[in-house]
């Protein structure tokens, strides 16, 4: 039980998060569009960045998957994540459903797996149990 609530719980808040807001219809901001778009693509890449990062945590240390099988799984689920979101989000009113927020969302988890890359070359990771 305490490796649910350690590991699986937040993936699970997270994912929830993520489906929450793809439900909302129409967000929109006061920002200028530079504004508006610049910080929502920074959000896409961000939010599926940490749940990139979640997945590989449970992966690695809550499952004891070496850390290439849980970096590659991790990425992999988190890619099909991100397309179903946005496949979630063509039924939603006033949202669609684009490939290029897949990508983004792609370039968060690529870069969060880029820096468990060099943080495990580095030996800043601390090692399974």
């Amino acid at each position: 039980m305490k490796k649910f609530f350690n590991y699986w719980l937040p993936v699970i808040f997270w994912a929830g998060v993520i489906f929450y807001l793809s439900g909302v219809s129409g967000l929109a901001s006061n920002m200028t569009v530079f504004w508006d778009v610049f910080w929502r693509k920074l959000f896409h890449a961000g939010e599926f960045g940490l749940l990139n990062l979640l997945l590989w945590r449970v992966l690695y240390y809550g499952e004891n998957v070496s850390f290439k099988k849980a970096l590659l799984r991790s990425l992999l689920l988190t890619v099909l994540y991100a397309a179903s979101d946005e496949f979630h989000q063509y039924f939603v009113p006033l949202r669609e459903a684009r490939w290029k927020d897949v990508m983004q969302d792609c370039l968060g988890a690529l870069a969060v797996s880029f820096v468990l890359l060099l943080s495990k070359y580095k030996n800043i990771l601390t090692p399974h149990k």
